[in-house]
């Protein structure tokens, strides 16, 4: 998934010589709404591989972003793309850390995700909304060379280089903003994930119901003054 902001960034953000005869991953890959794929192959990478969780347009092979690293090794790629998906991750620590590892030494990573404001979105479920200060953060083991807001709707575009002698930040008591739970914490428990689909599906459900309820007693009510 990639909105218009999305592709205008990464379009911006990676030249030729970043791409071309180079080995891409794009992580999130499914073309829901568009995809950097296009402009990426126009430069003449040496490969590139789209994984995501389903099949469908962009999709070369099924590949959790928690399983890289298993399935295709340490410094594997050195583009590694990552757009609208960390969100919708639950164990965004591990996500990260083979992100981070999947790079080769020098490598860049470009990653888009939302930011606070946004609004629930399940594509299947959704997750934590990060900032700018938590990117510092997050990825302060890499050489980041971009971190802004995304101009068109809360989120936050990144792009960062793996530097030579990289050592991974321990980010186990790192907080971020929960859409669950509605505050920062380390974790979202399995109850506070039941607690917040049964509550989203009885607003759905009222949504549905209310207006025709609303117009059936207005109705009812005009209809016994005349």
């Amino acid at each position: 998934m990639c909105t218009l902001s999305c592709l205008r960034f990464g379009e911006s953000q990676l030249s030729r010589d970043e791409v071309t005869g180079k080995r891409v991953l794009e992580v999130g890959a499914l073309n829901v709404n568009g995809s950097l794929r296009e402009h990426i192959t126009h430069l003449k990478p040496l490969n590139y591989l789209g994984v995501d969780i389903v099949p469908g347009p962009g999709v070369d092979e099924i590949c959790d972003i928690n399983h890289l690293l298993n399935r295709y090794g340490k410094e594997s790629f050195d583009l590694v793309i990552c757009t609208e998906t960390l969100e919708h991750v639950r164990d965004w620590r591990k996500a990260v850390s083979n992100l981070k590892n999947i790079l080769t030494p020098h490598g860049v990573l470009l990653l888009t995700t939302r930011s606070k404001e946004f609004a629930y979105h399940g594509y299947p479920f959704d997750f934590w909304r990060y900032g700018v200060d938590d990117m510092t953060v997050i990825f302060g083991d890499l050489a980041i060379e971009s971190n802004v807001k995304d101009p068109a709707a809360p989120g936050v575009f990144l792009k960062a280089r793996k530097p030579i002698h990289f050592v991974e930040k321990n980010m186990g008591n790192y907080d971020v903003y929960s859409i669950i739970r509605h505050k920062h914490c380390k974790d979202i428990g399995n109850f506070s994930i039941r607690l917040f689909k049964v509550k989203t599906f009885a607003r759905v459900c009222l949504s549905r119901i209310l207006p025709k309820a609303v117009k059936s007693a207005v109705k009812n009510a005009v209809g016994s003054e005349s």
